[in-house]
């Protein structure tokens, strides 16, 4: 009986520390720093620049406003899920190479 408590709390003792090291809005699994969505993102005209961080954060930058807006994302295939640091939550897509942030179309600088 005792060891079946032990290998019971070792077991919930791993998978606590495994689930641990797990944190909300990283980007992709693997090496994220060389997944291809990664980088920065920047509309035709310049006004909108929007990096993509390894660690799973954005910064955007809107008419030369340095950190207009920053916040966590997380990847799924080609699909990008928002959540500004305000609690704002958006989306996009990445198609062809260009990402298509809800009403915005950028490109990879």
């Amino acid at each position: 009986m005792k060891t079946s408590v032990f290998l019971g709390l070792g077991l919930f003792t791993v998978l606590t520390a495994a689930c641990s090291t797990i944190e909300p809005g990283k980007a992709p699994t693997g090496n994220s720093a060389d997944h291809p969505h990664v980088g920065m993102w920047v509309t035709a005209d310049g006004r909108i620049r929007q990096e993509l961080l390894p660690n799973g954060r954005y910064e955007e930058e809107r008419d030369g406003r340095k950190r207009a807006y920053t916040g966590r994302y997380t990847v799924t295939g080609d699909h990008i899920d928002y959540v500004d640091d305000t609690g704002f939550t958006a989306t996009g897509d990445v198609r062809d190479g260009v990402l298509y942030h809800e009403h915005l179309v950028l490109y990879r600088q």
